[in-house]
């Protein structure tokens, strides 16, 4: 399955079998002697590379450090984070077709995102590494999770977000924990420039997924969705769909497939296939795939109400492409209309979401109609954050509360009516 192969002799530059790689060079760097979010040699994507594959066997415990034998450290800074539920949804199941359906909600993690993975292990790097101010570019979710493990890990943390493009209850969230809090004239991508220049100046810490340690704690939600989904349906899912913004969780499942099948955890043919899916007014990794390309071309103007995924160049595409291919996936975008549909199928059943973790719903919907996924398929479709997110698209999307007298009589009148 792997395009990007992964090495099985740690170098001399090895610190407790655990190193850097560049994918464009193969050039290996020691974890934790400097700061580096890209290779020294060409600027390539770094991936963090261990000598010892996990196997299911290795784990124990709960949440994102049941994996710590697949992790950089044995523990982080933790609130703590990770053993999100896999949800029944039956009546959205036998609506779309597919033999089986699970939702794995991410939105039931501490600051209600599945960001919370990744910092729990990217914020105590930065404290291996020596650096005392963090700082992200956001749609909102990440600079939530950052504000709350910088603060849990004493930290000063810096946070850019594009002005008026953010949700209400996220930038409070980041309020809240303390953050430092800039609202920049321009998009995600512009704020993400920003930072970059600031972390290459050493002004700050670098957390956006563009860091390699953050992606390992993200890809605990592969091995969760597979352990939970083999433990309760007795085989693995055939498909995963996910929404795609930075393409972060894309290549962090996709290494988190390829590491389990070198260890002999994962047979090949037992590898689902990777589906991403965004939304219509944002969506360069589709187009990439539907051209063939190894990278993606930057969307300067990007819009859709599921501001989470507002994306218009994902920095993780030469990570999350090949994964796509190689596990047989697919990319679609889908309208803001479907993924408001969607959010309010998935209400129906108990599960609250925001409106970019409907896109994984929206994008089966849509692949289903067309025949690419098919009816004996067995899926899980994964969200990536809580109703409360995004409370205003919440209201929009639901029934609008009925005026009422002050009185019983009145209230079963209106009932009544």
């Amino acid at each position: 399955m792997a395009d990007l192969e992964l090495s099985a002799d740690a170098p001399a530059c090895a610190a407790d079998g655990v190193w850097l790689a560049c994918i464009e060079c193969g050039e290996q760097f020691a974890p934790f002697d400097d700061v580096r979010y890209t290779c020294d040699d060409c600027d390539g994507l770094l991936e963090v590379r261990y000598a010892d594959p996990p196997t299911w066997d290795d784990f124990e415990g709960r949440g994102v450090w049941r994996y710590a034998a697949a992790l950089p450290f044995d523990a982080g800074v933790s609130l703590p984070e990770g053993a999100t539920p896999l949800h029944d949804v039956p009546r959205l199941e036998a609506d779309l077709g597919v033999e089986r359906l699970r939702v794995k909600h991410e939105g039931m993690n501490p600051t209600g995102s599945f960001k919370d993975r990744g910092m729990t292990v990217g914020v105590r790097v930065a404290q291996a590494v020596g650096v005392d101010r963090l700082a992200c570019a956001s749609t909102g979710n990440t600079s939530a999770a950052l504000a709350a493990y910088g603060a849990r890990g004493g930290m000063e943390t810096l946070v850019l977000l594009p002005a008026g493009k953010v949700a209400a209850g996220k930038v409070a969230q980041a309020s809240l924990h303390g953050a430092r809090i800039l609202e920049v004239d321009g998009n995600f991508d512009t704020c993400l420039d920003i930072v970059q220049d600031l972390a290459g100046r050493g002004e700050v810490y670098l957390l956006n997924s563009l860091n390699p340690f953050r992606l390992e704690g993200q890809k605990t939600i592969g091995l969760e969705i597979l352990e939970q989904f083999r433990d309760e349906e007795g085989s693995y899912p055939d498909r995963i769909v996910l929404p795609v913004g930075n393409a972060g969780n894309t290549a962090a499942l996709y290494k988190c497939l390829r590491e389990l099948e070198a260890s002999g955890a994962l047979a090949a043919e037992e590898v689902p296939k990777l589906t991403g899916v965004q939304a219509a007014g944002a969506a360069p990794m589709v187009e990439a795939i539907d051209h063939g390309w190894d990278d993606t071309e930057r969307w300067d103007d990007v819009e859709t109400r599921a501001t989470a995924i507002r994306i218009g160049n994902p920095v993780n595409a030469p990570k999350a492409l090949p994964g796509i291919r190689a596990t047989s996936g697919t990319a679609v975008a889908v309208s803001d209309e479907a993924i408001t549909e969607a959010q309010r199928d998935l209400a129906g059943e108990g599960v609250g979401v925001e409106p970019a973790s409907a896109a994984s719903v929206a994008g089966l919907r849509k692949l289903r109609e067309a025949g690419v996924v098919d009816a004996d398929e067995q899926v899980v479709c994964l969200t990536t954050g809580h109703l409360l997110k995004d409370p205003d698209a919440a209201a929009e999307a639901g029934e609008d509360p009925e005026p009422v007298p002050g009185t019983t009589a009145g209230v079963l009148d209106h009932l009544g009516g």
